[in-house]
């Protein structure tokens, strides 16, 4: 039992990190194995190996508004230990030999809300976030739910044709709820066109 955990223990290292067999020779009169299983039963651990691993860790936030951000890095990793502390608060979404993708829900409008964010109301009378302030020609980032406009105050509809700049979660969340109350149907669908 303790010889099949420890090849376990070195095939799993095999795949995670480089191993360099250099000082291990294999003979043709040697039909048994018995170098590797020498090897095998004097270490639960890999001695040598070709150095650090190094993989392209892409990091991707997901932001309440819907926006998706993507981060990539290459990462020298020397410690499997370490580098699975380092993205403790992450989700691992893919894993293979040259990349890993991590996730994480941000409690958070995202940076480019924050930045170029503006609530307002498409010609069809749809509550929408503009990238920019709204007209014709501005991308949509995200869509709500119909609005009632005979519903609406008069300074209500103007400020949503003006625009109403998105600068913090709270706001964010405010004008969604002040807006609901005028709903006429609900979309469930976000634009990312």
């Amino acid at each position: 039992m303790k010889k099949l955990i420890n090849r376990v223990t070195i095939w799993t290292a095999i795949i995670l990190l480089p191993i360099s067999l250099s000082n291990i020779s294999f003979s043709e009169s040697n039909n048994n194995g018995a170098e590797i299983n020498a090897l095998l039963a004097a270490s639960d651990k890999v001695h040598e190996v070709n150095g650090p691993l190094t993989v392209t860790v892409i990091l991707e936030r997901q932001y309440m508004d819907g926006e998706v951000s993507e981060e990539i890095v290459e990462e020298t990793i020397w410690s499997m230990e370490d580098f699975w502390a380092q993205y403790e608060n992450w989700q691992l979404v893919h894993q293979d030999e040259e990349q890993v993708v991590f996730q994480q829900k941000i409690d958070d409008i995202s940076p480019l809300l924050k930045s170029n964010g503006y609530f307002g109301i498409t010609d069809d009378g749809v509550l929408s976030i503009f990238e920019g302030k709204p007209d014709k020609s501005t991308k949509v980032i995200q869509s709500f739910f119909q609005i009632d406009i005979e519903k609406l105050e008069s300074h209500q509809h103007n400020q949503l044709k003006e625009g109403i700049r998105v600068d913090s979660k709270d706001h964010y969340v405010n004008i969604i709820e002040t807006f609901k109350t005028f709903s006429a149907t609900p979309i469930s669908k976000t634009s990312k066109d």
